[in-house]
């Protein structure tokens, strides 16, 4: 006993003692896998509206009203459901300009914007569509998406090509430490549009806007983590 106790103050004096536990104890891995299925699209999304001007606020509105009833018939008119359209914003802001003397600033009139977001279901019209809005007072454009109506078939895919991507990294991973792959601890997945880069352009008044819908990428990444075994 007097042997083990002066062991035992031994070692709390010269600190703890770290003994390396068997690797497929303690050690894991954990790695994330990424999948894409490139697509063309069905489905186009497209954020126009209308910027108007007024000396006061009622009038900046009004005359914001008017225009935005015109280019919705008229889109109403190229075959876009009124289910496919969503005011996404409306402002009303008094217009600060320099004063003569550029100490300060004042006010001079109103702008009102109300932005719609109009979904596109047939591609072909997307052009004619834009072309008609802008002839009938749109005059601001914030963007020009692509996507799908329905993703779940793409989605799948992109899942089990981000899995056996993970799994051929961890394979990899394992055998560079000299070990092997155990019992999947976890898996977390997570997904997402990899949109195209934006083609659109305008032509001269009167000729339908080129648009190009190219592809998009479904892509899915998910995170395995594995026990390692020896």
């Amino acid at each position: 006993m007097r042997y083990l106790l002066s062991a035992v103050l031994a070692t709390a004096l010269v600190g703890p003692v770290w003994v390396s536990p068997v690797l497929a104890d303690a050690g894991t891995i954990s790695v994330t896998g990424h999948g894409t299925v490139a697509v063309v699209p069905d489905m186009a999304t497209l954020d126009i509206g209308v910027t108007t001007n007024g000396d006061t606020a009622a009038a900046a509105l009004a005359a914001n009203n008017e225009a935005l009833t015109q280019v919705i018939a008229r889109l109403i008119t190229a075959k876009v459901s009124d289910r496919d359209l969503q005011t996404s914003n409306l402002s009303l802001n008094p217009n600060w300009v320099m004063t003569a003397d550029g100490l300060g600033q004042e006010v001079k009139g109103y702008i009102a914007s109300n932005i719609l977001t109009v979904r596109i279901r047939d591609l072909a019209t997307v052009g004619a569509v834009l072309d008609a809005a802008v002839q009938d007072g749109a005059n601001t454009l914030n963007g020009l998406s692509f996507g799908l109506a329905d993703d779940s078939e793409e989605q799948d895919a992109a899942k089990k090509a981000a899995v056996a991507d993970a799994m051929a990294r961890a394979k990899l991973l394992a055998e560079a430490a000299g070990t092997k792959l155990g019992a999947i601890v976890s898996i977390t997945e997570g997904a997402g549009y990899q949109p195209p880069m934006p083609m659109a352009s305008f032509k001269a008044e009167g000729s339908p806007v080129p648009v190009l819908a190219g592809e998009i990428g479904v892509q899915s990444d998910v995170t395995i983590m594995w026990e390692l075994a020896e």
